[in-house]
C-alpha cells in the first residue's frame, strides 16, 4: 500500500569521522525506543529507518571522492500529522538519549524535514 499523503520527517546528520561511533550507538538506543510507538491510530508510525553512509565530494555525482564525513539519514512516516510531535513530546519526555543526541548534534551539519507530506510514493 502506498504511503502517499502520510506524514514525513527526515533528519540528515553529517559528521566527522570521530563523532561516527557516538552516531552509531544513540541511533541502536534511538531503534530500541522507536519500538514503543502507536501502530495504530492518527498517529501511528508506518515506517522507520536509519541509513548511513560516506558524504561525498559531489553529491551529485555517486562516483566523486569520499569527504571523509559521515552522513545519518533518519526517516520517519507517521499516518497523519499528529504523529510528529507526539513524536517530539514522546522524546523529550521518556527516551533516555535525548539529550545525549542533542548534545551530538551540534557537532553535524544538519538538514531537516519536519511534518513534510509525501507526494510521491510506490508501494
Amino acid at each position: 500500500m502506498s504511503q502517499k499523503g502520510k506524514s514525513h520527517l527526515v533528519i540528515m546528520f553529517t559528521v566527522e569521522a570521530d563523532d561516527v561511533a557516538e552516531g552509531d550507538r544513540l541511533f541502536a538506543s534511538h531503534e530500541e525506543w522507536m519500538k514503543g510507538h502507536p501502530r495504530e491510530g492518527d498517529a501511528a508510525l508506518l515506517s522507520y529507518s536509519i541509513s548511513k553512509g560516506p558524504e561525498l565530494s559531489n553529491p551529485m555525482d555517486p562516483g566523486s571522492d569520499p569527504t571523509g564525513k559521515t552522513i545519518f539519514v533518519l526517516d520517519e512516516v507517521y499516518q497523519s500529522p499528529a504523529g510528529v510531535p507526539r513524536h517530539w513530546e514522546d522524546a523529550v519526555a521518556n527516551w533516555a538519549d535525548f539529550n545525549a543526541i542533542v548534545e551530538w548534534s551540534g557537532k553535524a551539519e544538519i538538514s531537516t524535514l519536519h511534518s513534510g507530506t509525501l507526494v510521491q510514493a510506490l508501494w
